[in-house]
């Protein structure tokens, strides 16, 4: 796979520079908080409900804190429970939390998992991913392109509202 230095994947983080084994962690939480959240569970609104949620159906006790400082990167070595509970409450291996080499595969495997749901969902229309399969390559090229722009600019936007959000003292929990 030839690279543009723009993409994400598991050897960069959202800024497109090596990330930390804390920020490679966070990234993977949050897509699952974002991706894989569990369809018969409400959507949390903030820590509290997240770590409320998992608490729940997995019998770990896990504090809002521990969510939160998993989400920010300020914990990069959780306890192996912990992961477990993350593990099992959006129902994936725990090498998903391992190293990108192991984790590579299981990434792949989920993306089309949340990729079905959005289909089911009518979210993504099967029509448009017909539409893509027939697409020339030069094509396909070019909407590949728009879609990492339009990720890009999202993933920006995303950060700088947490930016804006973000408590006078970092080390504050946020809800």
């Amino acid at each position: 796979m030839e690279t543009t230095g723009t993409e994400t994947d598991a050897e960069t983080g959202r800024d497109g520079k090596p990330p930390t084994p804390g920020a490679m962690l966070a990234d993977k939480v949050e897509w699952l908080i974002q991706n894989m959240w569990p369809a018969d569970a409400p959507a949390p609104r903030n820590n509290v409900e997240t770590a409320s949620a998992i608490a729940h159906a997995t019998g770990e006790d896990i504090s809002s804190t521990t969510v939160w400082k998993l989400r920010t990167g300020r914990q990069d070595n959780p306890q192996l429970r912990t992961l477990t509970a993350l593990a099992t409450f959006f129902g994936v291996p725990i090498g998903y939390f391992g190293f990108a080499s192991e984790a590579g595969p299981i990434d792949d495997d989920l993306t089309f998992k949340a990729l079905r749901r959005e289909v089911e969902e009518g979210v993504v229309r099967t029509d448009v991913l017909r539409a893509l399969v027939d697409l020339s390559p030069q094509s396909r090229w070019l909407v590949d392109e728009m879609i990492l722009a339009a990720a890009r600019a999202d993933a920006e936007r995303a950060a700088a509202g947490r930016r804006a959000a973000a408590p006078s003292g970092e080390a504050e929990e946020p809800a």
